[in-house]
């Protein structure tokens, strides 16, 4: 679980024991401020960047307890008018079996325990999948789970890059028929993943008659492609779409060229 200091921002993680010391007051280990952090408590922290774990409100009812796992039986009082048993001389003798005893006035109340260990399982299984949430969200199985349930709760997974799943269908190159000295190259791009992917960075390489390189090109999504909002949805699942370079020409030396993806 995961608490923010209110005075620097800092975030850190927490556990149950931690909230049980102080009844969720801590001291921040940055700045030295006190503050409450089951206020801003999350199970898991938000997709990067983030600036504020959000608060909670602090008007809502608090959850009412039902599943009682001990409940003490009342005590009885004898009536006045009721004769008290006459013990005789062999009651002393008498001793009552151990397995007829009531364990249940010495037995320890185990549920603060149970509900501390089911805390730490969820942090541990949260942080868990946090760590492994690339390999989650490219698994056939789990991501499009993972996707379903983000959009039930109108969130956005992280984006997970796999260029080799990324397939050059179709490529070309020509001299630019508007600005001089400059070549127009082409390409035909699929996303073969079962996951949307982030664009690629792409890497252009012009080469001559002998295969040498003479002149490299590295761009950057933002470079090749000037819609926005197409640069922050990424590239969807089976989706295809046509690249557009303009590079400059080195020198009529450059008969061949390579594209690959970052």
């Amino acid at each position: 679980m995961y608490t923010q200091c209110p005075e620097c921002l800092s975030v850190f993680s927490v556990d149950a024991r931690t909230l049980a010391q102080a009844h969720g007051f801590v001291m921040c280990g940055h700045c030295g401020a006190g503050f409450d952090c089951i206020a801003t408590l999350a199970d898991q922290l938000p997709p990067d960047p983030f600036d504020e774990l959000p608060a909670h409100d602090p008007g809502v009812e608090p959850p009412r307890l039902e599943a009682a796992v001990y409940r003490p039986k009342p005590k009885t009082e004898p009536a006045e008018s009721e004769t008290m048993p006459v013990r005789d001389d062999f009651a002393d003798l008498i001793v009552t079996p151990r397995f007829a005893r009531d364990t249940r006035i010495d037995r320890p109340r185990r549920w603060p325990w149970i509900l501390a260990c089911l805390l730490l399982l969820f942090g541990l299984l949260a942080q868990l999948g946090w760590a492994l949430r690339d390999t989650l969200i490219a698994d056939p199985t789990m991501g499009p789970l993972l996707q379903s349930a983000c959009n039930v709760m109108q969130c956005r997974l992280p984006p997970v890059r796999e260029v080799n799943k990324l397939r050059l269908l179709a490529r070309d190159v020509q001299t630019h028929p508007t600005v001089p000295g400059a070549l127009l190259i082409s390409a035909t791009v699929r996303n073969d993943a079962p996951f949307t992917q982030p664009w690629p960075v792409v890497d252009i390489r012009l080469s001559d008659g002998n295969g040498k390189t003479i002149a490299m090109r590295r761009l950057n999504p933002y470079e090749y492609l000037d819609d926005v909002d197409a640069l922050r949805r990424g590239l969807a699942p089976g989706a295809s779409t046509a690249l557009v370079f303009e590079v400059e020409d080195p020198s009529h030396h450059a008969v061949a060229f390579d594209m690959e993806f970052e």
